[in-house]
């Protein structure tokens, strides 16, 4: 056969390993802003106000989850890397202080957060109208952070113990459920925004016990006891604090390009919510790569093997590009109806439509940006990305801020420059977590990393 119809033999090896994690964790992951698509389309057919304090609502609760993402990434790279070492029962050990520390967390979340809810919602800049459904949707949907924090940190377990399909089978049940709920409260009972953030709580707290369920009966198997150390909540709150400053400057980028949005107007917020619900959903959908690379480079790693990493890093770049390429190509096919299911109101409509113009060719780089970022994450690597995530934070918000500035009032084009800026972001973090791949400090091998 002519060689350049045969891969080498370790890409094939790689391919399988990659899709046997990532295609479960696509799946799964997806349906996490297919709950917030599935609350838009609901909610917008409550009119522009409540469909844009959604977004301003929702972004709150993404911040809060993402700056907690630690205890699925952190907790996903530490148990694989005791895999690949051979020591299941300190994987699990490590697991169970996760949950615990999701719990406590949760709950912190909910008695700091209703009282300072007004308060966030207007720093996003929200106006009177919105502010209200806003306030609505918040509240009670700050009920599921303990839920929510549990199934993230029980992801990261399972993810790491190179299991994608439970958390598949639970994401998949959690959105059917939520979804049915959002329509039947919102729509069969008329309760307004609040029956859509109640789907939600709910669906996401079933969720949540079957990850208590699940880690019990694995812990019971190999003797791991379930109650909680002093030492191991300390050594998961520890491990996740660069992640949790890494995830803190990403969110900043997010919070601002919302605050942005909604001093743009309200029809510019509630277009930029579904914009960047619907980008949200394409980079969950390449983020399987990553943690696909999360499982794989830990286990490596943990095993010591440095040039099954290197092989395992380049065939998943390689699969990041061709994704990110593939998601180019189905917006463009999507865009003349992608605003139909969201809005009735033409202006609102035609802003969705440019803003999906720019997500669509940021997709390949955006593939790029998400593996190598998992990649590094895998690796245990994240004093790194926290400093690398500061940097680029800090190149973004005044050029965020600049859009603002010079945006004319009634101009259709502020929204759009605020997403070129958005891109400007992604290409500063793709040339600083690239120029790190490329060396070779983030190759530490063994079962912890110091």
């Amino acid at each position: 056969m002519p060689a350049m119809l045969s891969a080498p033999p370790f890409r094939h090896a790689h391919d399988r390993e990659i899709f046997r994690l990532a295609v479960p964790t696509f799946f799964a992951l997806i349906a996490e802003p297919l709950f917030l698509l599935t609350d838009s389309a609901v909610v917008g057919t409550l009119g522009t106000t409540a469909l844009g304090g959604l977004g301003v609502a929702g972004q709150i609760l993404t911040t809060f989850a993402a700056v907690c993402i630690f205890l699925a990434y952190g907790t996903t790279a530490a148990v694989a890397r005791k895999y690949g070492a051979g020591d299941l029962a300190g994987g699990l050990r490590h697991g169970i202080d996760g949950l615990w520390l999701a719990a406590l967390i949760g709950i912190a979340a909910i008695l700091a957060g209703w009282p300072l809810a007004p308060w966030l919602i207007d720093l996003l800049g929200a106006s009177p109208e919105v502010a209200a459904p806003a306030l609505i949707y918040l509240r009670i949907s700050l009920l599921s952070t303990p839920a929510l924090l549990i199934i993230m940190a029980g992801t990261g377990v399972l993810r790491g113990l190179q299991d994608a399909t439970t958390p598949l089978a639970v994401a998949v049940a959690s959105y059917i459920g939520n979804a049915a709920l959002c329509i039947t409260l919102v729509l069969g009972l008329g309760m307004g925004i609040g029956g859509s953030a109640w789907a939600t709580v709910i669906a996401q707290t079933v969720g949540a016990l079957v990850y208590v369920v699940v880690a019990a009966r694995a812990a019971r198997r190999n003797r791991v006891s379930l109650a909680p150390t002093l030492a191991g909540l300390h050594s998961a709150a520890s491990a996740g604090f660069a992640l949790f400053l890494r995830t803190v400057s990403m969110r900043v980028v997010a919070l601002v390009t919302t605050a942005v949005a909604a001093r743009l107007g309200d029809d510019e917020v509630a277009a930029h919510q579904v914009a960047y619900h619907m980008w949200s959903l394409l980079v969950f959908a390449m983020d399987a790569i990553a943690i696909a690379g999360q499982s794989i480079i830990g286990r490596y790693l943990g095993a010591g093997d440095v040039p099954g990493t290197r092989a395992a890093t380049r065939r998943m770049v390689e699969w990041g590009v061709l994704v990110g390429l593939a998601f180019t190509m189905a917006v463009f096919a999507v865009l003349p109806w992608a605003a139909a299911p969201f809005t009735s109101d033409p202006r609102v409509a035609g802003l969705i439509m440019s803003v999906l113009v720019v997500v669509a060719l940021m997709q390949p780089l955006s593939g790029v940006v998400m593996v190598l970022d998992g990649i590094l994450m895998g690796a245990g690597d994240q004093r790194y990305l926290a400093w690398a995530s500061l940097w680029t934070m800090l190149v973004f918000v005044p050029c965020a801020l600049l859009v603002l500035w010079t945006t004319p009032d009634g101009s259709d084009f502020g929204l759009v420059g605020l997403w070129l800026a958005f891109t400007g972001w992604i290409v500063a973090r793709g040339v600083t977590l690239g120029t790190r791949a490329r060396g070779g400090a983030w190759l530490v091998v063994g079962a912890t990393r110091p």
